[in-house]
């Protein structure tokens, strides 16, 4: 599918987030991507697909980029740019577990200094997890990496969750799990 020339970034090139200011323009022009990027397919894993290329070739000083599902009480890996991952990780362990655990966003400037840390690439300084909820039920988490301690803000945050709001409200579910879960659509 070929974006409209007004969304699409020049090429090779990242978002600027030099300052809070920069980093918004930036996020508000992923919004329109995404806009763009899910307009006419609807199909699951390839719009999660797509988001995960679409955030790690925008957005500067990442190393890895994508998504957990829920499954159970751990989560399974989903569609993602970066190196080879982790596969499976217990709610009770990592970053990741513990956005799924508690429901909430976890911005980590040092990964190093948080208790239980899951090493899958030891390049990474700095992670930001954002969970995905429809209705309350716990769909997945997106896990976003960087080799630069303190990489992730708030404003981060909440660009990502704007941007995974989009991508669920204009996808199908990629898929039911054995515990029923499906993960994308409303």
């Amino acid at each position: 599918m070929n974006l409209d020339t007004d969304h699409q970034l020049p090429a090779s090139e990242t978002l600027d987030m030099s300052s809070p200011e920069a980093k918004r323009a930036a996020y508000e022009l992923l919004s329109s991507q995404c806009a763009a990027l899910f307009e006419h397919e609807r199909d699951g894993l390839a719009n999660h697909s797509q988001f995960a290329a679409l955030i790690f070739n925008a957005l500067p000083d990442l190393n890895w980029a994508g998504f957990y599902l829920a499954h159970g009480e751990e989560l399974v890996l989903g569609p993602f740019q970066g190196k080879v991952a982790c596969v499976r990780i217990p709610f009770d362990r990592g970053v990741c577990g513990a956005a799924a655990r508690t429901r909430a966003v976890q911005i980590v400037k040092d990964v190093h200094a948080f208790p239980g840390h899951i090493a899958c690439d030891s390049a990474s300084r700095s992670e930001l997890v954002v969970p995905i909820l429809v209705n309350g039920q716990l769909l997945g988490v997106f896990d976003l990496d960087s080799p630069i301690e303190g990489r992730f803000d708030p404003i981060d945050a909440q660009g990502i969750s704007r941007l995974l709001e989009t991508l669920v409200e204009r996808s199908n579910p990629i898929g039911a799990h054995q515990e029923g879960g499906q993960f994308g659509g409303r």
